[in-house]
């Protein structure tokens, strides 16, 4: 389970799309206070952030859109609230490129 911190127009199809389906997850774990990975350390950081997590989001569907693919699960926006900033992370960002790095797809870090 991982948010990346990386732009999303930087990311390969399966990290983006695997992002998305991901976020959707915590926001449902947050949100409806659900305990699966409730937590986990990716869901634990978004916790008094939904605001940013729905920010993440929207940037996600617009590069899935710019892709062309089609987007089809809005996320409530009265929900998103808390603090409009992700600003810890599990790993840092220099952590993540390197991770991408290593999986040796097509990512653009």
């Amino acid at each position: 389970m991982r948010i990346w911190d990386i732009h999303p127009k930087r990311l390969c199809r399966q990290h983006l799309l695997g992002e998305h389906r991901e976020l959707h997850a915590i926001w449902v774990i947050l949100t409806q206070k659900r305990r699966g990975y409730a937590n986990h350390p990716e869901t634990i950081r978004w916790r008094g952030k939904l605001k940013a997590l729905y920010l993440r989001h929207q940037a996600l569907v617009k590069e899935m859109n710019k892709r062309g693919y089609a987007h089809r699960s809005p996320l409530p926006k009265q929900l998103a609230i808390g603090c409009g900033r992700q600003t810890s992370a599990v790993n840092s960002y220099e952590e993540q490129v390197s991770i991408l790095k290593d999986k040796a797809c097509p990512c653009q870090v």
